[in-house]
């Protein structure tokens, strides 16, 4: 290999002395990672690398530096971005990038676990490059018995990559971009019928194959003239046709148990693919070059037998699973419920399947019928996890509050059939006896405990000693629920029922959300232990603010209550329960009221949190309902509060202050709110800052001012804080911080207060903020971020990642509340766009120009698509090798940008579907270059009869408008 490679010496010379300056390191370190340009150097390196035990880098490694080493784009004199140049450089790393694959013998389960969808897709079109597959010929069309060896696997390597891909788009939903690709699995999926056609026809062709390998590879290498039928079709790695295909079948069948979601017949394509994986599995002595998950296969071999009915031959006798699936499939509900009180004794089906199976069951009866077969299910599972120590579903709890007669008998009969072994363990037993406490204790009716108590297997295994405490228990809760029939005025005037388990009464605790009940517990709980039952569940939290004035309370039981309510009333809201919330809330208000001021100003504070989220949480739903006037005079007076000692939460005042902003109180905020608390309360500076600024912002120069304070309050929350300190060596330093003190507030928190307003016109405004700052401390004046309002803003330095960190949040957080919102959906494309993310700059550009336009249905306004916009979308398809998307774009411009059309369509590693965009282009002078260098393939489009340069003006801006709307259409279904 020629060592004179174009590198660049500057890089060469620091890179080598950074290797000189470790070597020289006479401390013991772990081995020198080798460099990817000392394999352009050395052309015997890269075997000997490879075959180290743990090389470093690893494989996956070396392809991923090899192809984005090769895959840089270039600048030019004009300092402008130019594609990937095709120089020796470049091939021979694409060379070794297609070594190191061919090391790994081609095995995809690893490649793709190591390389990302771009770089992998990247890589086998390189393969396919090597391997002579006839450029511009879909892979369908070519006869893979005619093609040489190697050829014919480079293509049935990339369609199983493609189809494997689809299938893992199942679970991982993506859109995939890079500098040098562009792809999606939506592209991947509009092949999926040609990639079969493919491997079907793969496994028509009966003789072995030959794969690249090292060897081969120089050989192409070595003879640039080499045509596909040169020694290395055959020099290759020999794969035998038993092996291809058993792997073939396995990626047809996954491909194929996919589509069976919406096409029920492809299921049993999918069998039978997996039918011959398993026979030629077991018919091949060494499976050295298949590469499957056996697990997985038997996995999708079970689904598919479950799915299709059909019976397998192969197999000796049906296992439980297929007796299950055939029960359920030919709708035999009565023996689906013996077959599960059946394998309570044997235990052959494990729980995680007989839940899937009540779980397909409840949604069933959510369309309609099957409760009863619901239940017996639900019984039988309960029975299995009491038999094994396992804690009741809170499904089976639920069905114990609304029980029957016939449902309790059925329970007996489960409980009765479920120890019918010659010796059950005495564990079981032991377990059982429990179960029939807890039925007991759980259920209400005492006619149905009756039921229980009265039963057969009750009298064997539960002690006499044990039932008489039970039925006393039992007699002692008869006399309380009578008491308790009455209806009860007061919080306090519920009487405390006889003690249960307290093991029992806890459980109830955690799960009561009645403040009620949860205080007739407690009362219990404290009778037969006194000790802090607010422990009982680590989940329950106050907040740290009112932890100590809590525990202070001197009687336990009221403690435990006060603490018990408020956290779950705290958690009742964090789940948006805001009904249950109140309850809780109001009982522990009436609770505090009667013994501590303190206490009831903290409930009274928390319940007009409570009252704000849920009018927040109203309007973030849709609800256009302005807050009561009652909520919005509360919020004042909580804003204006100074009651010494009184503990108060920071998350309170912050969330009024929002709430104020949302609903527009800006007179409050700027004219009525005490200067005192502007001084000392720094969620009100904000808010009085923002309303100020909005309130005055159609004012062209009388927001100025107002907007110059909130400019200098964020930049100081935005400042990196520098302080001085002396290093060991007696010299003075200078230490950042990022969380700067300087400011009113701490970066995180404001951006945490951010992303509690909702209203379009404050966000607005921050959104132009940023932006501002975000431009000023790029300093680049070409790749501005755009955003309404910039002019008000003055210019001052600030720290650059704080501001971008903050400026993306910010635009991807009121998005969240309206992803309609253009000038919004623009500067968030201009975002990524500064930070060469084209696929996704594209994607939020293009759907910009959708909302305005009804999906392109109509024309996008001129006011949105302007020409610095249209400029970025051309250069984000061209840094995506997306040339022909250029060379339509470029005819949107105001004035038609020939040069970079023309040029784009020179293009010859365009990675975008060419042919089907060329339907697009109406611009003449395009048409006509398009025919020249095409040699007049391009015909059909330019000898449409309306795109006649003779035409009315009138006709010729129809048929623009026209492919206009369709082309930007077909890109939104690319990159959407």
């Amino acid at each position: 290999m020629n060592k004179k490679c174009q590198l660049s010496e500057g890089r060469m010379s620091a890179e080598a002395a950074d290797r000189v300056a470790a070597v020289g390191n006479s401390r013991p370190s772990t081995p020198l990672q080798t460099s990817w340009f000392e394999f352009l150097l050395d052309g015997s390196l890269l075997e000997k690398h490879l075959q180290k035990s743990n090389p470093d880098p690893a494989p996956v490694q070396l392809i991923i530096q090899f192809l984005e080493q090769a895959s840089k784009p270039s600048v030019n004199e004009q300092n402008q971005v130019q594609p990937p140049v095709d120089n020796r450089r470049n091939r021979t790393l694409k060379l070794l990038a297609l070594k190191v694959a061919a090391h790994m013998r081609w095995d995809l389960d690893v490649l793709e676990k190591g390389l990302t969808i771009p770089v992998l897709n990247m890589l086998l079109n390189e393969l396919l490059c090597v391997s002579k597959v006839p450029p511009g010929v879909k892979h369908v069309d070519l006869d893979l018995s005619t093609l040489p060896p190697t050829t014919a696997m480079a293509v049935i390597i990339y369609n199983r990559w493609a189809i494997r891909t689809i299938v893992l788009s199942i679970w991982l939903k993506f859109v995939f971009s890079s500098n040098t690709k562009c792809i999606s699995h939506l592209q991947l999926k509009e092949q999926a019928s040609d990639s079969i056609s493919v491997l079907e026809g793969a496994l028509r062709l009966k003789k072995d194959f030959y794969i690249h390998t090292l060897r081969t590879l120089d050989l192409l290498a070595a003879d640039a003239a080499a045509n596909g039928e040169t020694e290395s079709s055959t020099a290759g790695l020999r794969i035998t046709a038993d092996e291809l295909h058993c792997q073939v079948h396995y990626d047809l069948g996954g491909i194929f148990f996919q589509q069976g979601c919406t096409d029920q017949p492809a299921y049993e394509k999918a069998r039978e693919h997996f039918r011959q994986t398993k026979e030629l599995l077991q018919k091949l002595d060494s499976t050295l070059h298949v590469h499957l998950d056996e697990k997985r296969l038997a996995g999708y071999w079970n689904a598919c037998k479950a799915l299709t009915g059909a019976p397998d031959p192969s197999d000796s006798q049906t296992t439980p699973y297929d007796q299950i699936n055939s029960l359920i499939r030919t709708h035999n509900y009565q023996a689906l419920v013996e077959a599960f009180t059946k394998d309570n004794i044997t235990r052959s089906l494990p729980n995680h399947f007989r839940r899937s199976v009540l779980r397909e069951f409840l949604h069933k009866v959510q369309q309609g019928g099957l409760d009863e077969v619901c239940y017996k299910l639900c019984v039988c599972n309960a029975v299995r996890d009491a038999l094994e120590g396992e804690v009741l579903s809170i499904r089976f709890q639920q069905l114990l509050l609304k029980p029957s007669k016939r449902m309790v008998d059925f329970m007996l009969e489960v409980c009765t059939r479920s120890l019918e072994k010659d010796r059950p363990s005495e564990t079981s037993r032991r377990n059982m006896a429990n179960f029939m406490k807890t039925l007991c204790e759980s259920l209400e009716d005492l006619s149905l405990v009756f039921v229980v108590s009265s039963h057969k297997l009750f009298m064997e295994l539960l002690k006499e000693e044990e039932r008489k405490v039970l039925v006393e228990q039992m007699r002692k809760r008869s006399a309380t629920i009578n008491l308790s029939a009455k209806p009860l005025p007061s919080f306090y005037d519920i009487p405390a029922s006889a003690s249960v388990n307290i093991g029992q009464l806890e459980q109830q605790l955690i799960l009561s959300l009645e403040p009620r009940r949860i205080r007739q517990i407690l009362i219990e709980l404290h009778g037969m232990a006194e000790r802090p039952f607010w422990r009982v569940n680590s989940k329950w939290e106050v907040p740290p603010d009112y932890i100590n004035v809590i525990l202070g309370i001197k009687d336990n039981l009221t403690k435990d209550l006060v603490y018990i309510l408020m956290a779950k009333g705290l958690h009742c809201i964090s789940i948006k329960d805001f009904t249950h919330a109140r309850q809780l809330f109001s009982a522990c208000l009436e609770l505090v009221t009667e013994f501590s001021p303190k206490l009831r100003q903290v409930m009274l504070n928390e319940m007009l949190l409570l009252e704000v989220r849920a009018h927040e949480t109203m309007a973030a739903e849709g609800s256009r309902e302005r807050p009561p006037p009652d909520l919005v005079s509360r919020v004042r007076g909580y804003l204006e509060m100074r009651i010494h000692d009184l503990p108060l939460r920071q998350v309170v005042g912050e969330e009024c202050v929002a709430f104020m902003l949302n609903w527009r109180e800006n007179d409050y905020l700027t004219l009525q709110v005490p200067q005192s608390l502007v001084m000392t309360n720094p969620y009100i500076k904000l808010g009085q800052l923002l309303a100020s600024t909005c309130k005055e912002l159609p004012g062209p120069k009388e927001s100025r001012r107002t907007a110059k304070e909130l400019w200098e309050v964020v930049v100081q929350i935005c400042s990196v804080s520098v302080q001085h300190k002396r290093n060991s060596d007696g010299r003075i330093g200078l230490i950042k911080h990022r969380e700067s003190t300087m400011g009113i507030l701490q970066r995180n928190k404001f951006i945490t207060f951010i992303k509690k307003l909702r209203e379009p016109l404050v966000l607005t405004t921050l959104i132009s903020l940023f932006v501002r700052l975000h431009s000023i401390v790029r300093d680049d004046i070409v790749n501005e971020v755009t955003a309404e309002h910039l002019s008000i803003w003055p210019i001052q330095a600030v720290d650059v990642e704080a501001v971008a960190v903050t400026v993306k949040e910010l635009v991807s957080y009121a998005l969240t509340l309206n992803p309609n919102n253009q000038s919004w959906l623009i500067t968030q494309a201009d975002i990524y766009f500064v930070t060469n993310q084209y696929s996704a700059a594209l994607h939020f550009y293009l759907q910009a120009g959708a909302v305005c336009s009804d999906f392109f249905t109509k024309a996008v306004p001129p006011d949105v698509y302007t020409d610095q916009v249209l400029k970025r979308m051309i250069k984000c398809c061209s840094m995506m090798n997306c040339h022909t998307q250029v060379a339509v774009l470029c005819q949107f411009l105001r004035e038609v940008d020939y040069m970079t059309a023309f040029k784009a369509l020179q293009e010859q590693n365009s990675h975008d579907a060419m042919d089907s965009y060329y339907d697009y282009i109406w611009d003449v002078t395009i048409l006509e270059y398009l025919t020249h260098i095409h040699h007049n393939a391009e015909i059909k489009a330019i000898g449409q009869t309306e795109l006649n340069a003779s035409n009315p003006e009138e006709v010729l801006q129809l048929a623009a408008q026209k492919r206009k709307k369709k082309f930007l259409q077909a890109m939104a279904k690319l990159y959407f």
